[in-house]
């Protein structure tokens, strides 16, 4: 067990044994459900700890655990009262598992599995639904992060599990298979990554259903890309899904839901050759480490270095630039923005030929705060350009920064790396009213580069409203949080209810949307079926209940906010879609003997391949019975003993 990523000296093996992942694309959602297959090794009762990325936007709507031949399905409750549950079934020498989201990062989750016996097999599967992202050339992409990368803590901020990010030398004890099922209304071209992959395989003559699968024995050792391809991506539609039949008329989950797919593709009249353009690059130590995890991988740094000359030689002239270089201080290249000559280009070069991840730790929210501080140059849009690998903790305090200062400037983030945080790279471009990239490789680089810099010099689409035409007897709410940008080219999603019952034969309902380009007032009307479309589950509305309920959760961080209803109506809407959020969990339990556990019951952390350090180290800690309180796992009298590593990398 040499090469397993743990660091015990006295090689107690991971009970993590292998992930099993079905993928279902239908158009441009996907529904993905993993399967974690668990065994205790070890001679005494077993609590084993697993800290994995998801992304940010994504919907965690199953959670389930199999032990030999009997399943329970997790139920969503208050986040407290699921711990409370879990120490409790510990203790009383129950089987128990525990699904929860990190409060300070969307895109972190932490699974404990609870006092599996010596010799004991658990499976557990959890199911999530996401909107597939478009990319510069038009390709769906999927990812499925392996990489969870430790995050910086600036001095003062707590910890949380997102503090559990640790890291390991490389090498996982196990492995991943991964079968796609893809169908559209539109005949698939064909899908590529850089991972190997079995040919192709159509599933009908039409080519509007295809599956494809990683190649047989691949090791979970990096992130896992696909891009679909499809004929005709720019079409707008409309998909009525029904309503759950058991759940209450006149709520999210008991009425259809309508989800809007646009793209935004009218020719611009004319690009803006003016602009304040600052690039801010992560400098900290973190950006020596490699994109991902192949040999003669590109370092960080290397990629956003690559990445902003690309950038600083296709700037216009006349336009204003400056650079921040920021780790744990910040240092600008120039006092204030200066005017973009080749003599100002040509030192600008030179420097950031030079740049290094010498800068220490990741305290993002230092150049921020002081370029926000800086009066804007009149006829200028500041245009801001963040580089990172998103190794931060304080993840909700950057994106308030952002938010409070949005009216004064667009802000376009570029992910750099495998285990780039999405909850802050997505969220600090959408608070900005910006674009966010991820550059995991060179290869697709240059056009996403481009993209950015074509965002920032056009005109954005902007006043964007729609209104709903419904058949007599019916009415729409409208589900997603306002639109305030988007660009020619990209795609929005709007989420609508449907309440009440038609009162007429109507059939059809339309949709007119509005808004402005270039201050040019552009109308497009969309007809739709009223008729629920044909096995959608119900993906559509646990997306649109995931938007509704993250549109809540940043209302929380807003200054003046009435946190307490805000997290009741969070909590409500999560039980209601059975959605995972920043206050609830999933939780479930096996009745077992009943007997206490006796003894140290040990605490396993499952490790991840990691590209930061080369070495690992060993911290222990241990925590005894106290009298008369402390809590459920005070109480509980048991020993924990971590191993933790240096880098991590998850799924």
């Amino acid at each position: 067990m040499a090469n397993c990523g743990l660091v015990s000296v006295t090689n107690e093996p991971i009970p993590l044994k292998s992930i099993e992942v079905d993928l279902q694309v239908k158009s441009h959602v996907a529904t993905v459900s993993s399967t974690l297959q668990y065994v205790n090794e070890e001679e005494r009762p077993l609590e084993a700890l697993f800290v994995f990325p998801m992304p940010a936007e994504a919907a965690l709507c199953h959670f389930s655990a199999k032990i030999a031949d009997k399943e329970i399905v997790a139920k969503v409750q208050e986040k407290e009262k699921a711990r409370e549950e879990y120490d409790d079934a510990i203790a009383s020498g129950d089987q128990a598992f525990l699904l929860e989201e990190s409060e300070e990062s969307a895109d972190v989750f932490r699974l404990s599995v609870g006092s599996l016996p010596p010799g004991q097999s658990a499976a557990v599967t959890f199911v999530y639904i996401i909107e597939l992202s478009v990319q510069a050339d038009h390709a769906l992409r999927f990812c499925l992060p392996a990489v969870l990368n430790p995050r910086y803590t600036p001095p003062g901020t707590g910890g949380g599990i997102v503090s559990e990010i640790i890291s390991s030398p490389a090498g996982v004890p196990y492995s991943l298979s991964l079968i796609a099922h893809v169908s559209s209304p539109n005949p698939i071209t064909k899908v590529e990554s850089r991972c190997p992959l079995e040919p192709l395989v159509f599933l009908s003559a039409d080519h509007m259903n295809a599956k494809v699968s990683l190649s047989a024995g691949h090791m979970f050792d990096r992130d896992v890309e696909l891009f679909l391809y499809y004929q005709n991506v720019h079409q707008p539609t409309a998909i009525v899904e029904a309503g759950e039949p058991t759940a209450q008329p006149g709520t999210l989950m008991g009425d259809p839901v309508v989800m809007l797919n646009l793209e935004f593709t009218e020719a611009l009249m004319s690009f803006a050759f003016c602009g304040e353009f600052v690039f801010v690059v992560d400098r900290s130590t973190s950006m020596s480490c490699a994109l991902h995890g192949e040999k003669d991988a590109q370092r960080r740094i290397d990629s956003a270095r690559d990445t902003l000359l690309l950038l600083l030689k296709s700037l216009p002239l006349g336009c204003y630039f400056n650079i921040y270089g920021f780790g744990s201080h910040y240092e600008p290249y120039f006092p204030k923005s200066v005017e973009y000559t080749q003599e100002t280009v040509d030192q600008a070069v030179k420097r950031v030929k030079k740049m290094e991840p010498d800068m220490g730790g990741t305290a993002i929210v230092l150049p921020l705060a002081h370029i926000y501080s800086q009066q804007c140059i009149p006829n200028h849009p500041r245009q801001l350009f963040i580089f990172t690998d998103g190794e931060v903790k304080n993840t909700r305090q950057v994106l308030s920064l952002v938010r409070d200062n949005a009216d004064f400037h667009r802000c376009f983030t570029f992910g750099i790396g495998e285990g780039a945080s999405t909850a802050l790279i997505r969220g600090m471009a959408q608070e900005g009213c910006g674009h966010a990239q991820f550059i995991t490789g060179t290869e697709r680089m240059q056009p996403k580069v481009m993209q950015s810099l074509r965002y920032a010099l056009q005109p954005a689409v902007v006043d964007i409203n729609e209104e709903w035409t419904v058949p007599v007897g019916m009415s729409t709410t409208r589900l997603s949080p306002p639109i305030n940008t988007v660009f020619s080219g990209e795609k929005a999603v709007i989420y609508t209810q449907l309440k009440g019952e038609s009162q007429s034969s109507d059939s059809e309902g339309t949709v007119t949307v509005k808004y402005r380009l270039a201050d040019q007032e552009v109308t497009n009307t969309l007809s739709y079926c009223l008729k629920p479309a044909e096995n959608t589950g119900l993906s559509i509305h646990r997306l649109a209940a995931r938007s509704l309920i993250r549109s809540l959760e940043q209302d929380e961080q807003n200054e003046g906010a009435e946190k307490e209803a805000l997290k009741a109506r969070v909590v409500e809407l999560s039980l209601q879609a059975g959605l995972s959020s920043s206050h609830t969990a999933f939780i479930a339990v096996f009745k077992g003997s009943g007997e206490a556990v006796k003894g140290p019951l040990l605490r396993r952390r499952v490790p991840t391949v990691g590209l930061m350090q080369k070495k690992a180290m060993l911290y222990s800690l241990a925590r005894q019975t106290g009298g008369g309180g402390g809590g459920p796992r005070a109480r509980m009298g048991k020993i924990s003993i971590y191993y933790k590593c240096i880098t991590h990398t998850y799924f």
